[in-house]
Formats: C-alpha cells, structure tokens, sequence
C-alpha cells in the first residue's frame, strides 16, 4: 500500500513538472547572482536589451505583434528576457528536425503533381480560387483535385458514427494522426477494430501528439498500443527541457484507410467530442469524409510526418490506389487537401484564410474556439465589412480554458466596432474550425484563429470549391447561429473591470500564449 502511494505521488508528470522546476530555479540563482552585482550590470543590460530590440525589429518573414511583445519582455527585462529570446530561438533541439521535416516535404513533392486539365478548368469558372489553388500548391506543396465525393459532418457523433463504419471495411491499411486521444468509449471502441485489423494483416499505424495525450495517457501508453500489432509512434514526446522544440505541436486530426476514404476536422478521438462526457456542456464540433483523389494528399501528409524518424525510406506509391475515382457518389467540385508546418516560413493556413476573406463578395461566416488574431486578420475582416461584406463569427458560450475566453473577449469589442457580427453558442463549447463565403468554398479544418495554429503547429485543412457539401457547411452554420446568442458593445463594456484589465494584459503576451 506504501509503495502504491509512493508511486501515484513520484509519477511521470510529478517528475515533469519537478525537473522543470529545477532548471527554472538554476536560472533564477544564476540572474539573482548577476543582479548582485548591478552597477556593473546595469549599463550592460541596458545596451543588451538595445540591442536586441533593434534586432527583432529588424527580423524579416516575423509578424509584428510577435516582434512586439518580445520587445516589450526585454525593455522591462533586459537580461533575462534577452536569454529567453536566445533559447527559443536558436533553434536548440528543433534545427535538426526543421532540416529534416523540410527535407521530407521536398522530396515527396514531386509525387503531388497539379492536375493541368484540373486546374484549366477552374481558371475558367473561378480565377480567385485557381489562383489560391495555385499558391498552395507551389508554396505548401499540395494540389487542387477533381473525382472526389465530400460527406460534412456537422457533429462529432455523426463522424464518429462513419469512422467506425469505414473502419471496418479496411482492407490494406489505416493510417491515424491525432494531437489528442484519451481512454474512453470512443477510444476504446477503436481501439477494439484496430487490434482486430492488425490481427488479420492490415498495416494499422497511429500517431498521436506527446503533449496533446502527456498527461491523460499511461506512461508508456504507445508500447501497449505496439504490443498489440499496431504500428505506434509519439510525435515530438514532451521532455523536461526548456527548448523551443516544445513548441511545435501536431494538432492535425487525419484517418486515411486504403488510400481511399480519409477524414479530417476538429475532432479527436476522445469522449467529449461526441458528447458521451459531458465538460463544457453540450460540445459541437465538426469534421468531413472524403473518398478518391483528393485523398492522396491526406495519405502523403501522414507519411511524410510518420517518416521523419525513419531511416529507411519507403515506397510512398505502394499506399497509392489506382481506382481511387471510380465511385458512384456525386464528385462535382473540387477538393484540396493542404497542411501547414512551422519549419518553414510559409503561413500557409492564415493566408488562404485572409484571402478567402479578402476575395469575398457577399458573405464570410466563421466558427472558431479560439479568436486571438493579429492586426493583418483584423484588419481584414474590417475591410471586408467595411466593403459591405457580411461577416459572421461563432465562439463558445463555455470555454475550455479561462484565459483563452478573457483574452479573446478583448478582440471582441474591436471587431463589433469595425461592424463584425460574434456569436456565442449557448449551449456550451464549439470546437469546430470552418470558413464558408458565397456558396461556392468552404474550408474544415484544425486550424484555429490564434497565434498557436497559425504560427507555431502542424495543422492541416480540406478546402471545397462548389461541392454540395459547401452548401451543408452554410446551412449548418445558419442552423448553430438559433442557438447563438449576437455579443453586442453593451456585453462588452459591461464585463467586470479585472476582466477587462486582464484581457488587456494578456493581449501584451498573446503570441506567445
């Protein structure tokens, strides 16, 4: 019984956060040792911080509020802002990566061609939306397709409802990306289906986040998954270390089984997300299906991500299907699949979301948990309404975190200024991450509008072009907006004071957040 204690007090995440402790007390005894000594410092720190401010002011491909706040840090804390600045931008522990990442990208771009027929026919209906097809492909790496039918779910349970189905019918192999999973009904119920399909040959792989599942999972979770015949890999294990390196995180939610049916959107595989446990009430989120062409590029972002540790390279053509067209569904539209990484300085997953909102000409309606943008998002979305386009936000009533809520509350009372409608879904947390504008594109992704999704994970999104399942994409959202409440500038300025100076706050260090 002593030792069961003893266990449960000095676990995994104990020592963690008791490592980190340490290396954060060192550094305090080293700058409390240095500070004793502040005539001699204080000139020097004051030329230091300077001199750094000059530097990150002057930093190219950097977004300028994140120049901002690290000059506010280090004007108020020379030294030890200076240091902090140095260790997470040096790249220790995360060069390498970057390096190979890149390289990953690079060589597999070749196997994701631009259809030329594809693409001529969309300059003919839609130069916009070729022209961003265009980008995307050339900057991300990742085309436009045709012959590819979409399904939209608009709850989780509906998602989790056609996974299971599709996962039973696989035959060759699964593939399965999350940030999160957690023991659960959902978990356990898939979990249940791959164990039985890796038993009777299918290639099963998973791949979750090491910080999204660190401290719900068992320790050494991913070797009971591997000791059960499926293929089991922890992208970026969260270490004890301070290194930048922690912060890029894989947030993508992808499924791909045979090369065939793929999924992607905002819902992992834990029991919130289909209701069956209930945290901030009642959880809406989002996700769509999408079977042929299109989902090949879902199956090359798996693999170049599974891959980044392996030695051996392998045959990315052999997971490719050659009828991955022949179906029966409606495949009008088109289809693309893209991601986003921060190894390189593409933001791919904020520009195609500024530019659906800057070629708009009647509407742009958003759902996003999270809304903490920068001035080029507000700026946007301020020229949009300004241009008499109708801009529509959807938040949560009931946040999953605190600060993210007080926070975003201060971007609030700017965007209803600049004529930007925000609704709250009252019932309780909206999880999904969807653009639709003029009945013809949509986007359903991971992507979050904040700093993290936008600058610092790996995420990943599918935009359609005049498929039927944009117009579901609106009605669903026309649908959520009756259990929406509109946040009016009264709701604002009536807010309690702390709050509105911790928003305030908060807002100084919201890109590094």
């Amino acid at each position: 019984m002593k030792k069961r204690k003893i266990r449960k007090i000095f676990n995994r995440n104990f020592l963690i956060i008791f490592m980190m402790l340490v290396q954060v007390s060192f550094l305090a005894m080293c700058l409390l040792r240095i500070w004793q000594n502040v005539a001699i410092i204080l000139g020097f720190q004051t030329v230091l911080g300077f001199v750094f401010v000059c530097y990150i002011v002057n930093r190219q491909n950097t977004n300028p509020a994140y120049k901002l706040v690290w000059s506010i840090v280090i004007s108020l804390f020379p030294l030890f802002g200076s240091f902090l600045y140095i260790l997470i931008h040096a790249d220790l522990g995360i060069r390498n990566f970057k390096r190979i990442h890149n390289y990953a990208v690079k060589k597999t771009k070749p196997l994701l061609p631009q259809d030329y027929t594809a693409m001529k026919n969309l300059e003919s209906e839609n130069p916009y939306i070729a022209n961003l097809a265009r980008y995307v492909h050339d900057f991300g790496g990742y085309p436009i397709y045709r012959n590819t039918y979409v399904e939209y779910f608009g709850i989780g349970e509906e998602k989790f409802d056609a996974l299971i189905r599709e996962l039973e019918k696989a035959e060759k192999f699964i593939f399965l990306e999350y940030f999160i999973i957690d023991q659960g009904y959902v978990w356990n119920t898939v979990f249940d289906i791959l164990k039985r399909k890796a038993a009777q040959g299918v290639d099963v792989r998973l791949m979750y986040d090491g910080m999204g599942s660190q401290m719900i999972l068992p320790n050494h979770y991913e070797k009971y998954i591997a000791s059960k015949g499926i293929k089991c890999k922890v992208f970026n294990p969260f270490r004890p270390f301070l290194s930048s390196v922690q912060n890029n995180r894989d947030h993508r939610k992808i499924v791909v089984i045979d090369g065939e049916t793929a999924f992607n959107g905002g819902i992992n595989l834990a029991d919130e997300y289909i209701n069956e446990k209930i945290r901030f009430g009642h959880w809406k989120d989002t996700a769509v299906m999408l079977k042929g062409e299109a989902v090949w590029s879902f199956t090359m972002m798996f693999l170049q991500m599974w891959g980044l540790d392996e030695r051996k390279g392998f045959n990315y053509t052999a997971y490719k299907p050659q009828n991955s067209y022949r179906f029966t569904y409606d495949c009008s539209g088109y289809v693309m699949p893209y991601g986003d990484s921060p190894t390189d300085d593409e933001n791919v997953g904020e520009l195609v979301y500024l530019d659906i909102i800057n070629k708009a000409k009647k509407y742009v309606y958003i759902t996003t948990p999270y809304l903490i943008i920068d001035n080029e998002m507000i700026t946007a979305l301020g020229f949009a309404v300004k241009s008499g386009i109708d801009v529509r936000i959807i938040v949560p009533h009931i946040p999953d975190k605190w600060y993210v809520n007080v926070l975003s509350w201060n971007y609030y009372k700017e965007l209803i200024k600049l004529g930007v409608k925000i609704y709250e879904y009252i019932p309780g947390f909206i999880h999904a991450k969807n653009f639709v504008s003029d009945d013809h594109t949509a986007i359903v992704g991971t992507i979050n509008m904040d700093y993290r999704s936008l600058y610092l994970h790996f995420e990943c999104a599918t935009l359609m072009h005049n498929t039927r399942s944009v117009y579901e994409i609106k009605r669903d959202f026309v649908e959520t907006l009756k259990k929406c409440r509109k946040i009016t500038l009264r709701d604002c300025d009536d807010r309690p004071v702390l709050k509105k100076a911790a928003g305030s706050v908060l807002r100084l260090v919201a890109p590094l957040l």
